[in-house]
């Protein structure tokens, strides 16, 4: 199988799975920004009817899935493996998600880069034969992560400017072997390859400063992929990274371009998540953050664009910040990882 690896760290996928279903669900911030009508269904209270934000950010990541399920035209018994990952101690959003759907389950934990690494590993086990149907999804909740990894929200601490609004989202897609019936006028979208990211430290200890602390890895993980594939940033429509919000995103295109990456084709064809999902005015200060970010985003902005014929070729760059509740007051830095999926519209 060594013909499926390409230059360094990419594998290219021989039978190209497709996205047959796709399912997003936000919050009550989401539903005031500019990707508000991308979402297949938005909360008025980021409760969604729960005792708790634990038990609110579960019942979103199964509402994501069971969307997805529902437009794969599928039941979820023809789920072979559902791959998923959030930001909650030992993944518990996806492990209680799992549990109440009875799907088999390898739970995922790459920080905010846990769905493209879900998508990359499920397009991976269809390659090889190991499965024909995977669901690869991830969740956040801005309660639930302040409370694990800042202060909880009932205390009320002032953010600084540079810390970003973690996603109350959740986003999945249903990866398959084969196509499904595609209605008249829309496109199919398939994995083509992927690159593995690196773990990448610059030293950043400021668990404010995320989109600091994760663009090197990033920067890393598309320059490998482009030598590894000999393409040029302009190969693709769009190159979006997962939530390295606006001072992240800045940091990046500063490094491409000092990398020697054209100026005008990276202001064209690079953009970020963390960026795309709220606006400014909406007090979010850095941008947005979370595994849901881009989950979201890329299931409900990028996947209409793609089935509408509007972009061809992307390539999806989830980020992650690899700190723990108790790393960043041991004095450890905030390493970086970032994950890269080519995805073609058929």
């Amino acid at each position: 199988m060594a013909h499926k690896k390409k230059g360094s760290q990419t594998v290219v996928f021989e039978k190209k799975p497709y996205i047959i279903g796709r399912g997003n669900i936000g919050g009550k911030k989401e539903s005031e920004g500019p990707l508000a009508a991308c979402f297949d269904q938005l909360l008025d209270d980021d409760m969604f009817g729960e005792k708790s934000w634990e038990k609110a950010e579960c019942k979103m990541l199964q509402t994501a899935m069971e969307r997805a399920i529902h437009r794969a035209k599928l039941k979820k018994e023809n789920i072979d493996i559902m791959l998923s990952g959030d930001l909650i101690n030992q993944i518990m959003t996806s492990s209680f998600a799992a549990r109440d759907l009875h799907i088999p389950f390898l739970g995922l934990y790459g920080a905010c880069s846990t769905m493209t690494e879900s998508l990359v590993i499920g397009s991976m086990l269809i390659d090889g034969g190991f499965a024909q149907n995977i669901m690869a999804s991830a969740s956040s909740h801005f309660c639930t992560a302040e409370r694990q990894f800042r202060m909880p929200v009932e205390h009320g601490n002032q953010r600084p400017t540079s810390a970003q609004w973690t996603a109350t989202a959740a986003g999945a897609v249903v990866l398959s072997e084969k196509p499904f019936s595609i209605p008249e006028g829309m496109r199919v979208v398939r994995a083509t390859d992927a690159t593995i990211g690196k773990v990448i430290d610059a030293g950043i200890k400021d668990a404010n400063q995320m989109g600091a602390a994760m663009a090197p890895s990033a920067v890393d993980t598309l320059l490998n992929h482009l030598q590894d594939t000999g393409r040029a940033i302009d190969y693709y429509d769009l190159v979006l990274t997962g939530d390295l919000g606006f001072i992240g995103k800045d940091i990046m295109t500063d490094l491409l371009i000092d990398a020697g990456l054209n100026a005008e084709k990276v202001y064209a064809h690079y953009d970020d998540c963390g960026t795309m999902l709220f606006s400014k005015d909406q007090d979010v200060h850095g941008g947005g953050s979370g595994c849901g970010c881009s989950a979201a985003v890329f299931t409900g902005k990028i996947m209409q664009q793609m089935e509408q014929g509007k972009i061809s070729r992307i390539l999806l760059m989830s980020t992650g910040a690899l700190l723990s509740t108790i790393s960043s007051f041991q004095g450890e830095s905030i390493p970086g990882i970032a994950h890269a999926i080519a995805l073609e519209v058929e």
